[in-house]
């Protein structure tokens, strides 16, 4: 008589897909480097806040900015919502409810219903094109849309450009600008000024995380930037080679 497999229940991979910081699932999953460690994403750039060191084996991961070492795990996101029912709508309706909560007055009041139909289009093929065909025909340049101040920053000695004199610090790092602009945009922008070839990629990050080319500065702006409460304005950009993970 052959034994019955064993089921497995959700509680059996517990150790696997729960936060060592909140001890909740996983959300976000994100990765340290140096040791393979993974977080959720809010809790391990707050740890980061305070420390330098991985909090689960205490080494040291940057001696000045650990924020870099961070890299978001999607397939494990993926295993996570199959694993626990219901887990991903929950977090997509907490998610939309904190944009609705979190609208930046100081940018202008945006529509609910356009920010959600932007972050669902942002992957949508030939966006950045169409985007550019949009500005031309627009005869006011946007200058009626509701703007928003940034900050370009250049990241220096990042661990595959040490020697890059190409990319430097802009004379003039503020801009003020329409909150509809996408991170393509931005990434044209800096080419220009900094006098790059065509052919050069770059980076474009908000708190440590690569942002899309088609995210617009709204999007990012009530995603990524607003997570953090203590978070001044202007909001901060920052630009660097572009770094190939394989």
């Amino acid at each position: 008589m052959s034994a019955v497999p064993r089921r497995h229940l959700v509680r059996d991979f517990n150790h696997f897909i729960t936060c060592y910081l909140c001890r909740g699932y996983l959300i976000k999953p994100t990765t340290v480097t140096e040791c393979l460690h993974t977080f959720c994403k809010s809790c391990i750039v707050q740890h980061f806040e305070e420390s330098n060191d991985c909090p689960e084996c205490g080494i040291q991961v940057h001696e000045t900015n650990p924020l870099e070492m961070l890299r978001l795990d999607n397939t494990l996101e993926e295993i996570i919502f199959k694993l626990v029912p219901g887990l991903r709508e929950k977090e997509e309706e907490q998610e939309l409810d904190f944009w609705r909560r979190n609208q930046p007055r100081e940018n202008g009041q945006a529509d609910n219903e356009k920010l959600q139909k932007e972050s669902e289009g942002a992957a949508e093929p030939g966006q950045g094109e169409r985007d550019g065909a949009v500005e031309e025909e627009d005869q006011d340049y946007h200058r009626s849309d509701p703007q928003i101040a940034i900050c370009l920053d250049c990241l220096h000695n990042t661990a595959q450009a040490q020697g890059e004199s190409t990319v430097t610090d802009l004379m003039k790092r503020f801009i003020r600008c329409s909150s509809r602009v996408t991170v393509g945009t931005i990434k044209k922008f800096l080419s220009l000024k900094l006098k790059l070839p065509s052919s050069y990629e770059l980076d474009v990050l908000c708190n440590g995380e690569i942002m899309g080319r088609d995210h617009t500065l709204e999007f990012i702006y009530m995603t990524r930037w607003r997570l953090h409460g203590e978070n001044t304005y202007p909001m901060v950009l920052e630009y660097r080679p572009r770094i190939d993970f394989g």
